[in-house]
């Protein structure tokens, strides 16, 4: 998975929509740092792990709004762009709408850093379910953080995406950047606090 520094992303057109299972409840399909159960749930209490899917004619790229890196992952954010015969894989969430802001507010939305899309997903069981996703504004590509790197790789080693799938991301190269960054600080004193737990 090639990371171009040179490249710049286009959104494409997408619907505002929101994927709903029930009233109360939406699925939103996640494909970067939110495929890690312990991140999604920092923010998102609600969020219950519903399925395995994969999105058509989409690739994952990493870049920052108009350049600008992220200051919370010191480095670029992961988002998708249309790229036909490609895929991107991810997990699907069950959420209660009474988390849809804190995720919209996750994700930058307010501060135009990446618009809620609508996308259609075929999940390993066979059926078609439409979600809420993101994708970023005035993406310029660029290198993520080892950090934000790791956290989605952890994602998809817990849900088991298709193991080519990992090997692409391991393969991501990243920004080395080898500051503290509280949030990947906060997701492990989550896992750390699961262990104990378990233990």
């Amino acid at each position: 998975m090639e990371t171009l520094r040179s490249c710049v992303c286009t959104r494409s057109g997408g619907g505002l929509g929101v994927g709903t299972c029930g009233e109360d409840s939406f699925l939103y399909f996640a494909y970067g740092s939110n495929l890690l159960r312990e991140r999604i749930l920092l923010k998102n209490p609600s969020a219950t792990f519903y399925a395995v899917a994969n999105l058509q004619d989409f690739k994952l790229v990493f870049g920052n709004r108009q350049g600008k890196p992220s200051s919370y992952w010191h480095g670029s954010t992961a988002t998708i762009v249309q790229s036909p015969g490609d895929e991107v894989w991810g997990v699907v969430w069950k959420m209660n709408t009474s988390d849809l802001n804190s995720l919209d507010k996750q994700e930058g939305v307010e501060d135009g850093i990446y618009i809620p899309i609508e996308v259609n997903l075929p999940t390993q069981e066979g059926k078609v379910v439409t979600c809420r996703s993101y994708q970023m504004n005035d993406c310029v590509c660029d290198l993520p953080s080892p950090q934000y790197k790791k956290v989605i790789c952890m994602g998809a080693k817990q849900h088991g995406l298709p193991t080519a799938y990992q090997k692409k991301l391991e393969a991501i190269e990243t920004n080395n950047y080898a500051g503290p960054v509280s949030v990947f600080e906060e997701i492990e004193a989550a896992i750390k606090e699961k262990e104990t737990i378990t233990q």
